[in-house]
């Protein structure tokens, strides 16, 4: 019955149908730390409706980006330089979250913007860096480009939709970012692997599975809302420093 199948003149209809339905797995299944990685970025910024607009823009530039490396991806994995620079950048952004600062929560948080310009840059180019890893695994299940750059879109139209839950999401649990930072190192080591020892790059699937524990962990621990008691105690103590203060 197979046989027929792929005999029959739909046989390249039906193998195009299949390599996207695996490249748009592969994309939303990689997205997840992209997806984080680019939430905490907008966080930086204090308003939900800036942090909406950085994703909306941030995307538009990082899809232009994208589109750009598939156009040229057969030349890109030429030089393991890209793959060197896309490391040390993804690498840099670990450092910088668990290097920075813990908040009243022992937690540590992204960058912080005073303009929406400063986070569009940092969304398109991390989205960037992504992008040399899903792209060169896209490359090596089709040499068809129409099908990577419809993938592609589909990746880029699912991150955002990724992006937006995981913002809600890092307000909820409390080891998710952290969780988030540790799977863009695994992608920042696996690109640094791969530029000095490809042969040494772990498989796609220990890959996966690794974010996956990883991901279980960054959801095992809400973050307990602050009870509205506390928060009017507050209010009422800093309404009584005020009087103290003017005389």
């Amino acid at each position: 019955m197979l046989d027929q199948v792929f005999n029959s003149p739909f046989h390249a209809g039906i193998e195009a149908s299949i390599v996207l339905l695996i490249l748009v797995a592969l994309e939303a299944v990689l997205s997840a730390d992209n997806a984080i990685a680019l939430a905490a970025i907008a966080q930086g910024l204090e308003d939900g409706k800036l942090q909406n607009r950085a994703l909306n823009f941030g995307l538009v530039a990082a899809y232009v980006l994208r589109i750009t490396l598939i156009l040229t991806a057969t030349w890109v994995v030429q030089y393991w330089q890209f793959e060197l620079l896309g490391a040390a950048y993804l690498l840099w952004l670990v450092f910088q979250h668990f290097s920075a600062e813990e908040d009243e929560e022992n937690q540590h948080h992204g960058p912080r913007f005073t303009s929406l310009w400063q986070a569009i840059p940092l969304i398109a180019v991390t989205d960037l860096a992504f992008s040399l890893d899903s792209v060169t695994t896209a490359i090596a299940i089709s040499d068809k480009t129409w099908l990577i750059v419809t993938g592609g879109t589909i990746g880029v139209i699912t991150l955002r939709f990724m992006a937006g839950l995981f913002i809600r999401w890092l307000k909820e649990y409390a080891h998710l970012e952290d969780a988030g930072y540790i799977t863009v190192g695994f992608v920042g080591l696996r690109l640094l692997v791969r530029a000095i020892k490809p042969e040494l790059v772990p498989p796609e699937w220990l890959m996966i599975a690794a974010i996956a524990l990883v991901f279980v962990w960054g959801f095992s621990e809400r973050i307990e809302p602050k009870p509205v008691v506390e928060a009017e105690t507050s209010a009422i103590e800093a309404q009584t420093k005020e009087p103290e203060e003017v005389k």
